[in-house]
């Protein structure tokens, strides 16, 4: 099929219906994370760092929430041009990195992870290209297995990226993955129930022109990825905070004109939301509800997800943020295939 036959919008659709078979296919491959996270616990680190870039980046993100609470270790997000532009070079024995990417090929990462092994790291690779430098450069790989991903906006390696970290995680910890057994079940279940939501969600938001994300804990990774996937497909001015965040400032540039998309599971960073929503609430905004928890708070439209594990929600509150993405840039005449100005991979140094 040539690039004339192919409806706007197409490939990435196709992408977020694959999601399901693909989170149910990593779980299958466990024992093959579970193989990192024995050679990772066999050399148990003083703290571990994170390196991404994108959508990888809040995935990471994502990782230092379970690093932190899982495994009860410092965890930080490394910024590369320390190391490239600057040629920093810090002690990191018994330290654990974690590059993550879905192509494997951006230079910046691929020389962090060079720098960092050489600097005693134990050096791990998440990445959706088995064959790609990256996986060379660190000591030990995790294959995410999404398969070919068409469109621009990364939606099925972004849930199998978030996927394969917890996997990875909850191994290191001693875990048997039990809380994600039927993780694909539940991402059918996820997008086939946020149908009608999502419907609504467009229609009401077709024509607006900022749009504020938010959340906390875990879900603020989903915020973020929530905010960018606006962006790139539908030309919004968005902007993703921190519930605490948004409090401390900018909650004063919120008003009725303002759409506010605020992730809400059942959890504690769920029911930290509830200040946040009262004061943006009562400043006016269009509030859309996202997550486990969405009929508890004050919204417009809410979009409920099915109740997992704390820390297991990013992997579904962002399945219907993918499909109103869609929407809105179908609804607004775009193409997120083909996101203007922007390509699949990014190379960075």
């Amino acid at each position: 099929m040539t690039s004339s036959e192919v409806r706007p919008g197409e490939f990435m659709a196709a992408e977020i219906a694959e999601q399901p078979a693909v989170l149910a296919g990593l779980v299958e491959r466990r024992a093959d994370i579970a193989a990192v996270a024995s050679a990772i616990a066999e050399r148990p680190p003083r703290f571990a760092l994170l390196a991404a870039r994108g959508s990888s980046d809040h995935a990471a993100l994502y990782a230092k929430y379970l690093i932190e609470v899982l495994l009860g270790l410092p965890a930080g997000l490394v910024s590369p041009s320390t190391v490239t532009l600057y040629g920093a070079r810090p002690d990191l024995r018994d330290v654990l990195l974690v590059s993550v990417s879905q192509s494997g090929g951006s230079p910046d990462l691929i020389e962090v992870t060079e720098a960092a092994r050489k600097q005693g790291a134990l050096t791990v690779s998440v990445s959706n290209t088995p064959s790609s430098p990256l996986h060379s450069a660190a000591e030990l790989a995790v294959d995410i297995g999404a398969g070919k991903e068409n469109a621009v906006a990364a939606t099925k390696t972004y849930s199998a990226t978030l996927m394969a970290l917890y996997l990875l995680i909850d191994a290191v910890r001693g875990g048997d993955g039990a809380d994600a057994a039927n993780i694909g079940e539940l991402a059918e279940r996820t997008l086939r129930d946020a149908e009608e939501g999502v419907r609504r969600a467009t229609d009401r938001y077709r024509f607006v022109d900022r749009v504020i994300t938010t959340g906390r804990g875990y879900s603020y990774a989903t915020a973020l990825e929530s905010a960018l996937k606006l962006a790139e497909t539908s030309y919004l001015a968005a902007r993703a905070y921190s519930g605490a965040d948004l409090l401390h400032g900018p909650v004063a540039a919120i008003d009725g004109e303002t759409a506010v998309l605020a992730v809400t599971g059942a959890g504690r960073g769920g029911s930290a939301m509830h200040d946040v929503l009262d004061a943006v609430t009562d400043r006016g905004a269009d509030v859309l509800a996202v997550g486990s928890s969405s009929d508890d708070v004050p919204a417009a439209l809410r979009i409920p997800v099915p109740v997992v594990a704390e820390e297991l929600a990013p992997v579904l509150e962002v399945l219907p943020v993918q499909r109103l993405a869609l929407g809105l840039s179908l609804a607004r005449g775009g193409d997120p295939d083909r996101p203007r100005g922007l390509k699949k991979e990014t190379k960075t140094r």
